[in-house]
């Protein structure tokens, strides 16, 4: 069965998997679109049904059966926001259906899955944006126009910085939280490959390296303070085919919460870029500081857009393909050091744990593009070295 037409200009009915926790920032997002007649939530997939106290109103079509779903709504799109190793499957079953799809980032815990997920999208003729969010800021053009303009000079590596807290309940919010894998599957719930994924792949994006095939080699330095199977506080470097490098710093340990950044360093300048605030510095030669601030186009409007104008989507499998390099990287590294008693301390009343010195650190990384070993982290071992997986080109 294939997905409903809508009339030109018609509001694209939509089917959201995944309503609580993040799916909720999904559910006012659709509200705010079903308001401007854009989008029609006709449906929601949960193993376990909202209230209608929970969703806030009354609810659509619900069921656990989200292949049923799609069939009995007549839902043109749908947007998943479930556990990460549910990502292919979905994605799968709706494509199969003519059903076009946002799909949240990471797109797939490993690149043989993320892989699967797109070339069966790509058979199916379907439409499918990666929810990175970010990569619909409207600085992000316009920071590739200034470096192609020479703004900062000829660039030398692109770093990129977050310092998160996160209590120790956030690990234990559902069974996947902070597991590598899960029930013999991977899972891949580190700082770098969800919290932090946008950290990333804006990085990525900004170097112009987006693509599988971009990626020369990658380096990874995985730790935890947290007791969890996965990464709370980790780096990684990516060495792209043109020559160039992208560094990532993230923590979920941090001493206090900041706004996680992505630095362009140049000859003569650099361009500092806070990604959730679509706000810019433009520091260079014999010029004052500029700060710019930008829009942005949300992922879904701009996947409406495509299906009724044909507007160009901005964020395709293909664009993350650099990104899934480093989540293969990543999971297949060896399992994160546990950092030494010495290393971290409880905040009383807070339930976290946090690395004292690692706000620094993380800034330190995206500032001198080094890893934490680089710069002398007591605590830190030598990265994990890793060729990128062969990709097709077809």
């Amino acid at each position: 069965m294939t997905a409903s037409s809508a009339a030109p200009g018609a509001p694209l009915p939509v089917v959201l998997a995944g309503a609580r926790g993040h799916g909720r920032w999904h559910v006012e997002n659709i509200r705010r679109l079903q308001a401007k007649g854009l989008v029609r939530l006709v449906g929601v997939c949960e193993l376990t049904p909202l209230t209608e106290d929970e969703f806030g109103g009354e609810l659509p079509e619900q069921s656990a059966d989200f292949g049923a779903l799609l069939d009995s709504t007549g839902a043109r799109a749908a947007v998943i926001c479930t556990p990460i190793p549910t990502h292919t499957a979905l994605a799968l079953t709706a494509a199969e259906r003519g059903v076009h799809l946002l799909l949240e980032k990471p797109p797939a815990p490993s690149y043989a899955e993320f892989r699967r997920m797109a070339d069966g999208v790509a058979a199916a003729g379907v439409a499918c944006q990666i929810g990175f969010q970010s990569l619909g800021s409207h600085a992000v053009p316009a920071i590739r126009d200034l470096i192609a303009e020479g703004a900062v000079g000829r660039v030398t590596g692109i770093g990129g910085a977050g310092a998160w807290v996160r209590a120790e309940a956030y690990f234990r919010r559902a069974p996947w939280a902070g597991r590598r894998r899960l029930d013999g599957v991977d899972v891949v719930d580190g700082a770098l490959t969800n919290p932090l994924a946008h950290a990333v792949a804006t990085a990525l994006a900004l170097a112009g390296s987006t693509r599988a095939e971009d990626v020369a080699g990658i380096e990874t330095e995985l730790l935890r303070a947290n007791d969890i199977e996965s990464d709370d506080t980790s780096c990684v470097r990516v060495t792209t085919v043109q020559g160039g490098s992208v560094t990532v710093a993230a923590t979920l340990c941090a001493e206090r919460a900041d706004e996680p950044y992505v630095v362009v360093h140049g000859t003569s300048g650099r361009i500092t870029f806070w990604y959730k605030q679509d706000r810019v510095l433009l520091q260079r030669a014999d010029h004052g500081p500029e700060e710019l601030h930008f829009d942005r186009t949300d992922l879904l409007e701009n996947l409406a857009a495509h299906l009724q104008d044909g507007a160009e989507l901005l964020v395709t499998p293909a664009d993350t393909g650099a990104f899934m390099q480093v989540v293969e990287a990543i999971r297949t590294a060896p399992d994160p050091e546990p950092l030494p008693d010495e290393a971290w301390r409880r905040v009383p009343g807070e339930d976290r744990r946090v690395v004292p010195g690692v706000d620094a650190l993380v800034a330190a990384a995206a500032d001198r593009l080094s890893l934490f070993s680089e710069l002398g982290a007591p605590w830190a071992r030598p990265a994990h070295h890793r060729l990128p997986k062969e990709v097709s080109t077809r």
